[in-house]
């Protein structure tokens, strides 16, 4: 008899997965075969997914989760697409050994995501500035 995966079972994998991939990109980042732009959405995905704090909190209802569901998942398939096979192989193959050591924690992360927002904010602010100044 065959036996059923729970749904939830096979999120779980889904998600194990792609942490896997996260960790691998961490790796795949300091290649040196890595066009400029690759690196920089790399950093990001990376920092936004590996970081303590949400870019949008979970809180907010609707939006907090999807960028858990939808943002996350669609950032690391774009930068996988972005970086050459043979780098994500020995990139794996990296994050394989590093993940038999135990899990990473990196605060720095949350501070790149700090950053983000703050330029993100100040960016707005500016532009609601000068809309309103030209009234």
């Amino acid at each position: 008899m065959e036996e059923k995966i729970s749904l939830t079972e096979k999120l779980k994998a889904k998600v194990k997965q792609l942490k896997h991939e996260t960790f691998a990109l961490y790796f795949a980042y300091g290649d040196k075969r890595l066009p400029w732009y690759a690196k920089v959405f790399t950093a990001y995905v990376v920092a936004r997914t590996f970081s303590p704090i949400d870019l949008i909190p979970d809180f907010i209802p609707v939006l907090g989760y999807l960028d858990d569901l939808i943002l996350t998942p669609l950032g690391i398939y774009l930068a996988l697409k972005m970086i050459p096979p043979e780098v994500m192989v020995e990139a794996r193959r990296k994050a394989d050994e590093h993940l038999a050591e135990g899990k990473p924690v990196k605060w720095g992360y949350a501070v790149f995501v700090i950053v983000v927002w703050l330029a993100v904010v100040t960016l707005v602010g500016w532009l609601i500035y000068k809309a309103v100044a030209r009234v």
